[in-house]
């Protein structure tokens, strides 16, 4: 049983994406945005209402997904300066060629999900846990 079964999608991306391509887009995001703000990747908590200053664990190289066409999922670890983990959600979309971060959202904070995934006429959408 996958470690995390609340997550979209269970396929495998296809040829064109390998699991590797998608999880270093994601490092590399990751990377540059965290070298522009001090070595920390910053993200707004709508639930706190501030923004939380973390460092990444791993991109989950399981639960990488294709969710539509040319739009992909994954997920990682992340650990707040407080010494929080967090479960971030991202959004990659392949455009000319390209994989390109889209959307990230905060989907877990110490293992206690804030939102489910549920399938709805093969479309995955988030909803209040």
């Amino acid at each position: 049983m996958p470690e995390h079964p609340e997550h979209p999608g269970r396929e495998h991306p296809g040829k064109e994406i390998s699991l590797d391509n998608l999880a270093k887009t994601i490092e590399d995001f990751v990377k540059m945005d965290s070298e522009l703000k001090g070595g920390y990747f910053l993200i707004y908590d709508t639930a706190t209402n501030k923004p939380l200053a973390l460092k990444l664990q791993r991109v989950h190289k399981d639960r990488l997904s294709k969710v539509s066409e040319n739009k992909y999922f994954a997920y990682a670890d992340f650990m707040s300066v407080k010494g929080k983990l967090y479960d971030l959600d991202f959004f990659v979309e392949s455009m000319h060629d390209q994989l390109k971060v889209t959307e990230i959202s905060i989907h877990k904070e110490l293992g206690v999900p804030r939102y489910n995934w549920v399938e709805e006429g093969g479309i995955w959408k988030k909803v209040k846990s």
